[in-house]
């Protein structure tokens, strides 16, 4: 029985993958919506520090991985006692926070933007002046897709900054003029050995993965750095399962670490259409010991996130009828009943010839779907 903490979108398409290969799933909601709930054999609904469900779930599982990284570090430790976790309970402490994270990355010369520690206004104050320039501040600890984020120019009053970013610690990054933004997907296994994906090109919309194209428009030296700088990241953190870690690429082709994902990754949804393992079957390899599958890109692919803008309305869904007519386009639902503007809802992966053509056909069916949902909510008087 593979325990997964985390019931979300990850756990579900990790749950699909254990099905098919005969392999039974407890899933741990730890009290929130949970949409892989639909594919367990044994699901415990309550919250992530409560006795009771770290009891249960370490008398049914047999193996544990997390599906999300936001989970209490006593928790981690406290099945890490029972069975074996993967990734560790460090790792997972390391990735959850900003500033854990940086350190982490200077510590083993992993190339990242400028960064400073903050836990005052006055300590804000010192920060600005010594990164002198744009830069962003966030929160040490639960950042994701832009929250708990202010981006600042440098020259604004520190105290009126660390008031409206109302949190108790925070990490002040340089601006970064980056060209573009990249992400790969390296998975360690229980000996050393790693495989990495194809570095993908990511787009973002409102601070969300809004598009990947894969493989990623780039020179084969960059596409062989990044891989060698996950790997590194990987063996620094004596990682076992699959892990993401994104990347900004500079003008002059260099690469600097932007985040690390401890767990299938958003930009690596791709890889259930388009690769001959997909990242849910290389972390169910990874975590029950066996070899890892060929990474192996099938066709160039781009993945279209599906965000609930664009809904029509919260329980009416697009008209997919487009996307089937495509051909060559696959649809991916989450199973998540209301639709809300910045909400993952599904992914879409368009196969192609060339990246062009995926990122084409991808844009255009966004667009539409935008076009269709906005036209909906003005005759309908919803903002």
């Amino acid at each position: 029985m593979l325990g997964v903490i985390g019931g979300g979108q990850l756990g579900r398409m990790l749950a699909m993958a254990a099905r098919r290969m005969g392999v039974r799933v407890a899933v741990w909601t730890g009290g929130l919506e949970a949409p892989a709930v639909e594919l367990a054999d044994e699901v415990i609904d309550l919250p992530f520090d409560d006795p009771q469900a770290i009891e249960h779930f370490c008398e049914v599982s047999t193996v544990a991985t997390v599906e999300f990284e936001n989970i209490p570090h006593a928790t981690l430790e406290a099945v890490a006692a029972r069975m074996p976790l993967h990734p560790s309970p460090r790792a997972v402490e390391i990735c959850q926070n900003r500033e854990r994270e940086k350190n982490f990355l200077k510590q083993n010369n992993i190339p990242c933007a400028a960064f400073e520690v903050v836990a005052t206004a006055e300590q804000l104050a010192a920060a600005m002046a010594k990164l002198s320039g744009p830069g962003v501040l966030k929160t040490a600890d639960f950042g994701y897709d832009g929250h708990g984020q202010i981006k600042v120019q440098g020259d604004e009053n520190p105290a009126e900054v660390w008031q409206k970013f109302n949190s108790p610690r925070g990490v002040l990054e340089a601006w970064v003029p980056f060209e573009m933004e990249l992400s790969v997907m390296v998975a360690r296994a229980a000996d050393g050995s790693m495989v990495t994906y194809d570095p993908a090109e990511n787009r973002h919309r409102s601070h969300i993965l809004d598009l990947s194209i894969i493989p990623a428009r780039i020179p084969s030296a960059v596409a062989d750095e990044a891989a060698a700088i996950a790997r590194k990241v990987a063996f620094a953190l004596d990682y076992r399962g699959i892990m993401g870690v994104e990347f900004f690429l500079l003008a002059d082709g260099s690469l600097l670490v932007n985040e690390i994902a401890p767990r299938p990754h958003n930009s690596g949804h791709h890889t259930l259409d388009a690769c001959v393992t997909s990242q849910f079957e290389q972390q169910l390899r990874m975590v029950l010991g066996l070899p890892a599958g060929s990474t192996r890109l099938l066709t160039p692919v781009a993945m279209l996130n599906l965000l609930g803008d664009l809904w029509p309305e919260e329980t009416t869904p697009p008209d997919w009828r487009p996307l089937f007519a495509d051909g060559r386009a696959l649809l991916h639902l989450y199973g998540k009943h209301n639709a809300r503007l910045r909400r993952k809802m599904g992914h879409a992966s368009f196969l192609a010839d060339t990246p062009e053509d995926a990122l084409q056909r991808a844009t255009a069916l966004r667009d539409h779907w935008l076009a269709e949902a906005a036209a909906r909510r003005n005759s309908t008087g919803h903002a």
